[in-house]
């Protein structure tokens, strides 16, 4: 009977110890399985991740590159607006000191004998006040009398250099004022400066 016992008891040991092996292979097999599992999602997870991370700098590249395109581009702006504006304070500051009150009256006076030389009629030269004082007299010595009588000057408030000319009453009128010269200037030297900056 101690033997049937004895047998008894190595079969439940023996039977626990396979249950407990079954068990163990099962948990070990399922805890595998979900591993796996975990390891699948946390990959999918990761490149997900790196995904966005990569569109996130892709982009923040692409805003950086065109933000860079935008400054140089507004630099390019500015640059030219200064150096235009630089060019015609220098273009006016130039002509202002190139028409001098002599300078004046020998223009005006080369033109007004050319007119009256060929035509006649009423000479109507404005100019500043101060340079009007000051080219009146040498102006109006190198002129014939018969031509002085066609000849109207005029003080004008808006012009600070230079003179305006009109040869019909003043219907219409030659603009030589500084502001006027300058700007034909201004529109002849602008292209050839913007050539210059590009190299060309």
């Amino acid at each position: 009977m101690a033997e049937e016992i004895r047998a008894l008891i190595e079969k439940i040991q023996l039977e626990g110890i396979q249950a407990a092996q079954a068990k163990a292979e099962a948990v070990a097999g399922e805890a595998n399985i979900q591993a796996k599992a975990i390891l699948v999602e946390a990959k999918q997870e990761a490149d997900k991740i790196l995904s966005e991370a990569q569109e996130k700098i892709s982009k923040m590249q692409a805003s950086s590159q065109a933000s860079l395109k935008q400054a140089a581009r507004d630099l390019l702006i500015k640059l030219h607006e200064e150096i235009n504006s630089r060019l015609e304070k220098l273009i006016a500051l130039r002509v202002r000191e190139a028409l001098t009150p002599q300078e004046l009256a020998g223009i005006i006076g080369r033109l007004v004998s050319d007119f009256c030389a060929k035509e006649k009629g009423q000479v109507i030269i404005s100019a500043g006040k101060e340079d009007l004082e000051k080219i009146q007299k040498s102006l109006l010595e190198g002129l014939k009398e018969e031509v002085k009588k066609g000849i109207t000057l005029c003080a004008a408030e808006d012009i600070s250099a230079g003179f305006t000319i009109s040869f019909d009453a003043g219907r219409s009128s030659f603009d030589f004022t500084d502001k006027a010269l300058a700007e034909h200037l201004a529109a002849y030297l602008k292209p050839a400066v913007a050539d210059l900056l590009q190299g060309k």
